[in-house]
């Protein structure tokens, strides 16, 4: 047996980072670490958040950038407006979000958990670092868990908790002024709780939710509620760039200046930082984000040893194998045919959409009325002003029969912004010139604005001879 295999034999293998040995939860206190990845991560953290932050607040066209009205089924996003009738198109961004997802998977790993995924953002981002703060370092928080409840310890954790509720509180009414807007909410926190009191129970529900979660449940969300860790195995291959150990270079591990010993000086560094606990030593795990925290943790090492980086870095399995990475692979080419095809689709519908809908249905009653001269017909026409502003339209008909004729009680049609209006429309044939039913065509046309709507209806008579 080699000396690496015996090492490795004579070395327990881990389970789940997060468990002690008699079975109950580890608390993990990652370890503070610099480097490049680390700044990199922490300008996007403040990226994610500043944009949270500020959309409910960002008024376009009229509206905040993104206020998801569900009593008025009305959804701004960005100056455009959705209305329940656009509703199919979130089949298409739903799905095509989860597909970029696993399109980024398969060429970068779990590079979303690490830098985006909002868990992270706001644990690492926002959290911990309050709790480094009113704590300490990883040391000292370790020191003060194990240590009696003295004045200090419940000045500390009290302070902490208190504070760690302050935040859960104000991102909860952020994510509801997402669906009732700033001043909106603004109002109904002014009021008494019995006034709102559906709101005022979403928010402490997602406050008590978001305090658990980021106080006490942490990385278990990733390892035990996310799924995304387990589909890893299914959406990576052995070309994808991952977080990875180099064993041909770190085994065996020995201390420094030690006889026959790779670069790995077992110093524990990559694992004391890892938010989830485990040791990126052993290979790909399902607990691993993507963090790089151990990357500059082991680079810090490296250069303090002077030996070279990138004993942990991105890297796919076949490259720390000294094969060469493809990321030019079938499962990448149909990936980005697949994603642009969607992307097409999206595009394409949401440029063919207008800025009005329209419809025309035949009244409810007899299909048709006799008059002495004429034959008449009467149909209902709905229009929904989609735009931000006030909109006229003007409603005509058309058909094979030349004696056609029609009116309408009001033209042109005025609707406020967003509103919705049902109108009649009555349309005439001489007795004279009526030869049997016949399709005909009604035409809603903004007036000044380029689009039309066109509704085929059939206009109805009695028999002919």
């Amino acid at each position: 047996m080699s000396r690496e295999a015996e090492t490795m034999a004579e070395r327990p293998q881990q389970t789940i980072g997060t468990l002690n040995p008699d079975g109950s939860r580890a608390f993990v206190h990652p370890y503070d670490v610099k480097g490049r990845f680390n700044v990199i991560r922490r300008i996007i953290f403040a990226l994610l958040i500043a944009v949270y932050a500020l959309l409910p607040w960002i008024p376009v066209n009229g509206y905040p950038a993104v206020f998801l009205d569900i009593p008025g089924r009305r959804f701004h996003l960005f100056g455009q407006t959705f209305f329940s009738q656009d509703f199919w198109l979130v089949f298409f961004l739903i799905t095509g979000l989860a597909f970029l997802l696993f399109y980024v998977t398969a060429l970068f790993g779990r590079i979303w958990c690490g830098y985006a995924c909002p868990q992270t953002v706001f644990l690492d981002g926002v959290y911990r670092r309050v709790e480094r703060w009113i704590e300490g370092d990883a040391y000292r928080r370790k020191r003060l868990d194990s240590a009696p409840w003295n004045t200090e310890k419940i000045l500390r954790r009290g302070t902490k908790h208190a504070i760690f509720v302050v935040l859960s509180l104000a991102i909860s009414h952020l994510f509801i002024a997402y669906f009732v807007s700033i001043p909106e909410l603004y109002r109904m926190m002014g009021e008494s709780p019995l006034e709102n009191w559906t709101v005022f129970l979403w928010v402490f529900v997602l406050g008590g939710i978001l305090y658990f979660n980021f106080a006490s449940f942490r990385e278990q969300l990733c390892i035990i509620l996310c799924p995304y860790g387990r589909l890893q195995s299914a959406l990576i291959d052995d070309d994808s760039v991952i977080i990875g150990y180099d064993k041909n270079r770190g085994e065996p591990r020995g201390k420094l200046n030690t006889a026959g010993a790779g670069d790995c000086v077992d110093c524990d560094r990559c694992v004391s930082v890892c938010p989830t606990g485990i040791d990126i030593r052993e290979g790909l795990q399902m607990e691993c984000i993507g963090c790089s925290a151990c990357i500059d943790a082991c680079d810090t090492v490296m250069r303090k040893i002077n030996r070279p980086t990138g004993l942990i870095r991105y890297d796919s399995e076949n490259g720390l194998a000294g094969k060469k990475t493809r990321l030019l692979r079938p499962r990448t080419v149909l990936y980005t045919l697949f994603l642009l095809i969607g992307a097409g689709i999206f595009i394409g519908a949401l440029s063919q959409m207008s800025a009005f809908k329209a419809n025309a249905i035949r009244m409810s009653g007899a299909p048709y009325y006799q008059q002495e001269e004429a034959i008449r017909n009467h149909f209902q026409v709905r229009v929904t002003n989609k735009r931000n502003e006030s909109a006229a339209f003007t409603i005509r008909a058309e058909g094979t029969n030349t004696e056609l004729s029609w009116h309408t009680p009001e033209q042109p049609l005025l609707l406020d912004p967003h509103q919705e209006r049902v109108t009649p429309l009555f349309v005439h044939v001489s007795r004279s010139a009526y030869q049997g039913s016949f399709e005909m065509r009604i035409h809603i046309e903004e007036e000044d604005g380029p689009g039309q709507v066109t509704r085929t209806v059939t206009f109805l008579g009695p028999d002919t001879p």
